[in-house]
């Protein structure tokens, strides 16, 4: 298996890209940015996109959706309670923020609780957790937990933007995250990544 992993765009979101050396195919989750860039580093490794995965809808981990599935034979994947993130500019945030607003691709799979994602020998389990954004999800398997802007190793995602809700994460984490009794590798959306027995203990909003 291979799991790369880059900082892209202002907001140095974390993007990784999960490929099975097998099929040649590849899993990337949250290019926020830098479509380039993400490109070249799958062609280093003989790897062509299978799936995107967004862990949720905000501009900087959904800005290079558009430019990687004109280049690519993918499909696009978000949790269906953010599938209007895509297109709304509002939403997404990128009307505040960008000089050009997001608005599409649309997703071609809507994600519920529960969903796997298979690529070669990595296979990931959604798990929804809002409160971010209302469509926030974890993706876990393969020993590692993928968690977007849900948690990080020394904080939690923002709830005072739109749509957001602190008592929406606050239960998300208790729930879903508390949970979890394997000590998994997490790889967040911003920030470097940790062991999940070690943020439980050192994460001041866990």
């Amino acid at each position: 298996m291979i799991l790369k992993e880059l900082g892209v765009g202002q907001l140095d979101t974390n993007c990784y890209i999960l490929g099975d050396e097998e099929t040649g195919q590849a899993i990337v989750i949250d290019p926020g940015a830098e479509g380039k860039r993400i490109l070249s580093i799958l062609d280093k490794n003989d790897l062509k996109i299978k799936y995107i995965v967004n862990t949720h809808g905000h501009h900087d981990h959904i800005g290079a959706n558009g430019f990687l599935l004109e280049n690519n034979d993918a499909e696009l994947f978000i949790h269906s309670a953010d599938a209007e993130y895509l297109t709304n500019s509002k939403y997404n945030l990128s009307f505040y923020h960008k000089s050009t607003p997001i608005e599409g691709p649309e997703a071609d799979r809507l994600l519920s609780e529960g969903d796997q994602i298979k690529c070669g020998e990595w296979n990931l389990k959604v798990i929804h957790t809002p409160g971010h954004t209302p469509g926030g999800i974890l993706l876990k398997g393969n020993g590692k937990l993928f968690s977007g802007d849900t948690i990080f190793t020394m904080g939690i995602g923002r709830t005072d933007l739109p749509n957001a809700s602190t008592e929406q994460i606050k239960k998300s984490i208790q729930e879903k995250i508390l949970t979890i009794e394997e000590n998994l590798e997490v790889y967040p959306g911003h920030g470097p990544h940790g062991m999940l027995e070690e943020i439980k203990s050192v994460n001041p909003y866990l």
